[in-house]
Order: structure tokens, then C-alpha cells, then sequence
């Protein structure tokens, strides 16, 4: 009951706070009430979230071996999965920023075969991110052609500003994390939002096909997985066993089919062929397929 209690009031209060502090700054007039009645209610909320952390903290410390765990046990029962991943997304774009700065991509060992994806897409991200720039040009000269507040300025410059970093990271993600073929595993992946690792031994056969009006980018229809680009996809592999799936929220599911898109993926299936050989022989790598 607590601990229900203690995420409802969390989550009400942080957009309340925000809209709060935006009207502040903007300069927008409050009665003295409000504000100070808002500031009670976050104390009040700070004060029960720490004595949840705290109730929850001892009982998993009576379980754990260290305190680390305890705390990661906390934060786990404390804060919904699906919040958890999207903190996790977040980290993971602003970190696939670096690696793109820095010419690296993440989770490619020697040895193996990055497969990339992002060519198809690359044409309308990088118009919706240009457009994002000239909006966040002409809001601000919009505002000063009209005498907006400075403070008021500043606020939505920050907040345009803060878009554009989040599609960059985005486009960064989906350059650095491409697909992996090794000898152990094939990994399929659409960015920081999806990783799905195959191990070798459970591909059966791995061929092309071609099919350009899927739904949404990540979907799972009983058990086959479709990660699509642009809604394409041009490669299937399928599985002699079941594996697990995490979608982007955290829901698990069981899937033996995987349909993915690759920029080549002739290119992709021969890089299969060769670094998975275990997985292949006697079973078949063929060409262009049905959907």
C-alpha cells in the first residue's frame, strides 16, 4: 500500500512541479498561496518517498548479500519497469552520441560482421532533425520580433534544444548499434530501444525476402518477431527453438520466427553462412523469399 501510494503521489507531483516552475520562470504571476501550498506538497512527497525507500531498503537488506543489491532491489520495486527502460534508453542514446563522435560502434567484437540498418531510414531523419533546427531558429525570432520575456525564451530554447539532442542521439543510436553476426550469436537490434541475442545453434535457416508495408517498427504476432525499418523487411531467420524477446517496455515473449531489415542483406546472410556454419549445416541459407 505504500509503495503504491508512494509512485502515484511521485508521478503526480514531477509534472506539477515542471509546470510550476515554467510559469515561474516565465514570469507569470501566482498568488503567493499556490506556490507555497505546491512547494508543502513536494515536501510532503519528498517526505514519503524517503520513508518508502527506507521501509523498502531494510526488508531487502535482510535478504541481500551487500548493499549494492539491497539498492538495486529498491529501485527495482520502487520504480515500474516500463519507467526503468525508458531512464535506460535515455542513458543508452546519450552514451550512443559519444561512441558516434568518437567513430566506435557498441557491441561488436573482432571477428565479427556489423550489419547496419539505418540507410533506409537515414533519408527522413535527417529532414525531421533539419526541420527541428529551423523551428528552433524561427521560435526564437518569432519570440523577439514580439517582446516575449527573456526568461520565457530561455525556456523553450531549452526545451527545443533538448528535442534536437534526442534525435541526434536517436540517429547516433541506430548508426553505432547496428546488427551483429559472430560465431556465437546473431544479434538483431533497432537502436538502444531493441536487442534481441540468438544464439548460434538455434538458427535453422536464414534467407530474403521482401516486404515494404509493415506496422510499427517492433511487433510480435504470436511467435514471430518483426523489427522493421522504414516498414521493411528483407531478411528471416528462423529458429530451431524458442528465445526470449524483451520488447522496449520490458514485456517478454517467446518468438522462433525473427524478421529484420538490413541496408545489404545479401551481404548479411553471407556473413551468416560463414561465421555461423555450426548453425547452418545440413539446414539451409537461401535467397529471395515470400514474406
Amino acid at each position: 500500500m505504500m509503495l503504491r501510494a508512494a509512485r502515484a503521489a511521485l508521478f503526480a507531483v514531477i509534472p506539477a512541479e515542471v509546470v510550476l516552475g515554467v510559469l515561474i520562470v516565465a514570469g507569470v504571476g501566482l498568488p503567493p498561496a499556490v506556490v507555497v501550498a505546491m512547494e508543502a506538497l513536494v515536501l510532503a512527497v519528498l517526505v514519503l518517498e524517503v520513508a518508502a525507500v527506507r521501509r523498502l531498503y531494510r526488508e531487502e537488506r535482510r535478504v541481500r548479500a551487500t548493499r549494492l543489491a539491497a539498492v538495486r532491489a529498491v529501485w527495482a520495486r520502487l520504480v515500474p519497469v516500463a519507467v526503468r527502460r525508458l531512464l535506460a534508453l535515455e542513458l543508452k542514446n546519450t552514451a550512443s552520441l559519444g561512441l558516434w563522435l568518437a567513430r566506435r560502434r557498441h557491441g561488436v567484437p573482432r571477428g565479427a560482421v556489423a550489419v547496419g540498418y539505418f540507410g533506409a531510414q537515414a533519408p527522413a531523419l535527417l529532414v525531421f532533425l533539419g526541420a527541428m533546427v529551423v523551428e528552433f531558429v524561427v521560435v526564437e525570432i518569432v519570440l523577439r520580433s514580439v517582446g516575449a520575456p527573456g526568461a520565457l525564451r530561455a525556456v523553450l530554447l531549452v526545451l527545443d534544444g533538448y528535442s534536437i539532442l534526442l534525435a541526434l542521439s536517436m540517429i547516433a543510436a541506430f548508426v553505432t548499434r547496428p546488427h551483429v553476426v559472430a560465431a556465437a550469436e546473431v544479434r538483431v537490434r533497432s537502436g538502444a530501444l531493441f536487442d534481441l541475442r540468438i544464439p548460434a545453434d538455434r538458427i535453422a535457416a536464414a534467407r530474403r525476402v521482401r516486404a515494404y508495408n509493415e506496422r510499427g517498427t517492433i511487433r510480435v504476432d504470436d511467435d514471430v518477431l518483426t523489427v522493421a525499418v522504414s516498414s521493411q523487411v528483407n531478411i528471416v531467420l528462423e529458429l530451431t527453438a524458442p528465445v526470449t524477446a524483451v520488447r522496449p517496455l520490458g514485456r517478454e515473449c517467446e518468438v522462433r520466427t525473427v524478421r529484420c531489415f538490413a541496408d545489404d542483406p545479401a551481404a548479411a546472410i553471407a556473413a551468416i553462412a560463414e561465421r555461423v556454419p555450426a548453425a547452418l549445416s545440413n539446414r539451409r541459407v537461401t535467397g529471395c523469399g515470400r514474406p
